[in-house]
């Protein structure tokens, strides 16, 4: 794979290669029009493939933010077209790596020496490549070390990323008024957290002691002395990537085990830690040879605050969403429903959370849930294609719900894709033994 000696960091130069990247699509479109006119019967699939490659390229050399809003969107699988999904997957762990001499540069930045310097031996090529950063294996004293770099320039970048898709997104969701700020600002906050590797060091090892009891689970170790705020170095565990696992496994038990262990890993974090690992995508985890399930990644860590946790799980109970009254409460708690909002939009708005929530938390409703159910999937992809068409939510205010939910969703959509993908039959209280 290329190599790349630079990567883009002023908002100037970032701006540009989006702008390019637009051009690219709007002749895509162009194409497949003209190309309809003369085959009626054609369809979106050779659009969407085209579309993907080319924003796809365009995001992969700015690294950062921009690739990172890639990832996001392929764990959605209900929601985006295949093709979207097959291509933005790949920034999970394949993209355009670093070249060796920007390597050697940031270490010898960072921690005052080069990689020579400091490990007995160390890869010049990079072993995995994401948003972010990179990883490099390494040994030192008979050790195998992981060795992530993060990418220049990523952190500064951020800002100026979400100010160039801020309009964009404002239009795309209908956000209204000064409160969508609260959203842009959460992604943010999130994403600046992420490029600090200080932070990473020290959640990672936090959670690697607290999450200690769960069954079937493995964290690496953590080396303090060989990392710093762009390097982070941790014991080299071989094993596939949950999704180079799932693409070959044809046995059902080793998914149910597995998957076992991810929702137990997941509801001890949600219901005890109360603070979760919000990054749920194949490239997090690992499998190794005897089927046990490796957590690699703490950057992305969100905090459920109280009030937040209990009228979410308690919209989680068919009691409650079932009851108009109850449930009507808990969407004002959740800030779905607003104070200025018209009888239509309460009206509006609740039967699509009535309809959203009673198929979403069916996994809560019993003690045993079977995620290879493709009919689940298909309803919420359906569910999700009648949104995208709905004429009359794009009229309403789009502002809706805690800024809690972006990072709370995301973690089930991505957890629930992770199962589908393990065909994972689940015992939903597995976890309660770990918390008594």
């Amino acid at each position: 794979m290329k190599t790349l000696d630079k990567i883009p960091t002023g908002k100037i130069e970032r701006a540009s290669q989006l702008v390019k990247t637009g051009f690219k699509v709007g002749g895509n479109y162009v194409a497949y029009y003209g190309e309809k006119i003369v085959n009626p019967s054609l369809n979106r699939d050779k659009l969407n493939e085209n579309n993907a490659e080319d924003i796809y390229d365009g995001l992969k050399n700015l690294k950062g933010s921009a690739l990172k809003v890639a990832q996001m969107l392929s764990m959605d699988k209900s929601i985006m077209p295949q093709a979207y999904v097959d291509k933005f997957s790949l920034s999970q762990f394949s993209v355009p790596p670093l070249s060796a001499p920007l390597v050697r540069k940031t270490f010898k930045k960072y921690l005052g020496k080069y990689p020579e310097e400091i490990y007995d031996s160390f890869t010049p090529d990079a072993m995995n490549a994401a948003s972010i950063g990179q990883v490099h294996k390494a040994t030192k004293d008979g050790k195998n070390f992981a060795v992530k770099i993060q990418y220049p320039g990523v952190a500064e970048s951020i800002s100026s990323d979400l100010a160039l898709v801020k309009p964009f997104a404002t239009r795309m969701f209908n956000l209204k008024g000064k409160d969508s700020e609260k959203y842009f600002q959460e992604v943010e906050n999130k994403l600046l957290e992420e490029t600090d590797y200080i932070l990473e060091l020290k959640q990672s090892i936090e959670f690697s002691e607290w999450c200690k009891p769960i069954i079937n689970l493995r964290f690496p170790e953590y080396y303090p002395e060989l990392s710093s705020e762009k390097i982070l170095t941790m014991e080299w565990i071989d094993g596939e990537h949950l999704s180079e696992f799932t693409a070959h496994n044809q046995n059902r038990k080793k998914g149910d085990k597995i998957g076992q262990t991810l929702w137990d890993f997941y509801m001890y974090q949600m219901h005890y830690l109360k603070q979760v690992h919000a990054d749920p995508h194949p490239g997090n985890f690992l499998i190794d040879e005897n089927d046990t399930l490796i957590a690699i990644d703490f950057g992305c860590i969100k905090q459920v605050p109280e009030e937040f946790y209990v009228p979410y799980f308690e919209l989680a109970n068919p009691k409650i969403i079932n009851n108009p009254d109850l449930f009507n409460e808990k969407l004002y708690e959740l800030e779905i429903l607003r104070l200025d909002d018209s009888k239509e939009e309460i009206k509006y708005f609740t039967k699509i959370f009535h309809d959203l929530l009673s198929l979403f938390t069916k996994p809560f409703h019993g003690e045993f849930f079977d995620f290879s159910d493709d009919d689940f999937f298909g309803k919420i992809a359906q569910m999700g294609e009648e949104f995208s068409k709905d004429t009359q939510l794009r009229k309403m205010n789009g502002n809706r719900g805690s800024k809690h939910f972006l990072y709370i969703n995301r973690t089930f959509f991505g957890l629930y894709n992770l199962l589908h993908d393990l065909k994972a039959r689940i015992d939903t209280k597995s976890f309660e033994k770990y918390i008594s």
